[in-house]
C-alpha cells in the first residue's frame, strides 16, 4: 500500500454504492454509504441534548437515513431532508430493505444502531 497524502485522500472515490431492487416501487435505486458531514447531521437528529440529559430522537429513523443514502445513477441525493415524512410514509418493507444496504454501507453496526436508539 502506498503512503497517502492530501490529495489523494481527497481525489479517492470511497464512497460505496449499490443497485437495489425495490419491486414495491416498480424499479431498482441506488443506495450508497453516507459521507461523514451526512453521518455526523444524521447523528445530530437521532441525540439531542436537553441540559444534563441526552434524549433519542427515533422518529422515521429508517427515512432519517435513506434521504441521506438514496441516489441517482452519479451518486447525487435524490431527496433533501425535507423529504424524510414523506418518504417515511411509503412501504416499510420497502424502506427496511433499502435501511438495510444503507446501514450495511455506512458502517453502521449493530451497537452503533443500538446505541442511536436505546431509551
Amino acid at each position: 500500500m502506498s503512503s497517502l497524502n492530501r490529495e489523494s485522500i481527497l481525489a479517492s472515490e470511497d464512497l460505496a454504492r449499490e443497485e437495489v431492487q425495490v419491486p414495491e416501487w416498480g424499479g431498482s435505486i441506488y443506495v450508497r454509504c453516507m459521507t461523514g458531514t451526512e453521518r455526523d447531521a444524521f447523528e445530530c437528529e437521532v441525540y439531542a441534548n436537553r441540559g444534563k440529559e441526552l434524549q433519542v430522537n427515533t422518529e422515521n429513523f429508517r427515512a432519517r437515513l435513506l434521504v441521506r443514502t438514496l441516489v441517482d445513477e452519479k451518486g447525487d441525493r435524490i431527496f433533501a431532508d425535507a423529504d424524510i415524512g414523506a418518504l417515511g410514509q411509503k412501504s416499510g418493507k420497502a424502506l427496511d430493505r433499502l435501511y438495510s444496504v444503507a446501514k450495511r454501507l455506512s458502517g453502521l453496526s449493530p451497537k452503533d444502531v443500538d446505541e442511536l436508539t436505546k431509551n
